[in-house]
């Protein structure tokens, strides 16, 4: 591989020498030496011929490498984390499904032998084409409401999805929302002022009975996995947190969460959530059962982002923002 082709190492979100990082986890001495076997892999699996490999971006056990072919841009990626194997499959059968239905996702290209995943050298790898677009401007109310619009047309895909039982559900989401909310105020939420902490209990014991529907959902629906470019959503990406759920619980946890990206986290504000939730609701109106629980679910979700000690981005206030009278007066 060409000097020139040798890749920039990044770290997605840690604070990790991302050098140290790429012999430690993924057993490569350097950037040459990961390049050239991007490149092999590529060759060997997809029939790709790699022109350049630009960077290489690590998380957690997982790698992204931008590269160059003859037919455009693409993305490998791959994990060296074998309990997750199974779980990459499902989800790359997912995303093609969901492309096949007109959704704005990043489909994977089968290799040569017409697979989605391919296993090799103890990881599993991936391939995508690159698609143009932006992070998510929360700043920008046409991309906003997009952003709504294609959440809402994203879970009515989701709850038609065939084989969304080969994705296993977690426990916790079974149960009813009450409990749910509950349970967390009493071993979660012990950080926080008991005032809050009981506005919001009052305000559980007061929702109408949950009669919500539970279905497949994305469940991290936020700026840093929304592309856009103009007003438009080009890709909805990172499906690997798909889980079963309440489609109301990801509207409010999207809401909440929308603005954040892989550093310093911060709330949105007000008018950006209200953005967000008109542009969800032009698609798919809330029944009255959501309504009465949507206020419910945002302060839920705001109030499990507030840290314990220092709240250098502002979640305390922001939840706090989120107390409808008369609890609005408990301090946060």
């Amino acid at each position: 591989m060409a000097e020139s082709h040798v890749p920039v190492l990044e770290m997605l979100w840690e604070a990790h020498d991302p050098h140290r990082t790429l012999g430690g986890r993924f057993g490569f001495d350097d950037e040459r030496a990961v390049g050239r076997w991007v490149a092999g892999t590529l060759a060997e699996h997809w029939g790709a011929r790699v022109d350049s490999c630009e960077r290489i971006v690590m998380s957690a056990g997982n790698a992204l490498a931008w590269i160059g072919t003859p037919s455009g841009r693409m993305l490998a990626k791959w994990s060296v984390v074998p309990w997750r194997f199974s779980r990459l499959a499902e989800v790359a059968r997912l995303t093609r499904w969901l492309d096949g239905r007109g959704l704005p996702v990043s489909a994977p290209v089968l290799t040569r032998d017409g697979r989605l995943q391919a296993e090799v050298d103890g990881v599993s790898m991936g391939l995508q084409r690159v698609i143009e677009g932006d992070l998510l401007d929360t700043t920008d109310p046409g991309q906003v409401r997009a952003a709504g619009a294609v959440l809402a047309r994203l879970q009515d895909a989701l709850a038609a999805y065939p084989d969304a039982d080969r994705i296993p559900a977690l426990a916790a989401a079974s149960e009813p929302l009450t409990e749910r909310v509950t349970g967390w105020l009493d071993t979660s939420a012990g950080h926080l002022p008991a005032a809050a902490r009981e506005a919001l209990r009052r305000m559980v014991a007061g929702a109408p009975p949950d009669r919500l529907p539970r279905q497949l959902v994305h469940f991290d629906f936020r700026s840093a996995n929304i592309l856009c470019a103009g007003g438009e959503v080009t890709a909805v990406i990172d499906f690997e947190e798909a889980q079963h759920d309440h489609r109301l619980v990801e509207l409010a946890r999207a809401a909440i969460l929308l603005g954040t990206r892989y550093h310093d986290w911060g709330p949105v504000p007000a008018r950006v959530r209200a953005e967000f939730l008109a542009g969800y609701q032009a698609v798919r109106p809330l029944t009255p059962a959501e309504t009465g629980w949507l206020d419910i679910l945002l302060l839920w979700q705001a109030m499990a982002m507030v840290p314990p000690g220092d709240d250098p981005t502002g979640w305390g206030p922001s939840a706090l923002s989120q107390l409808p009278p008369p609890f609005a007066q408990y301090p946060l």
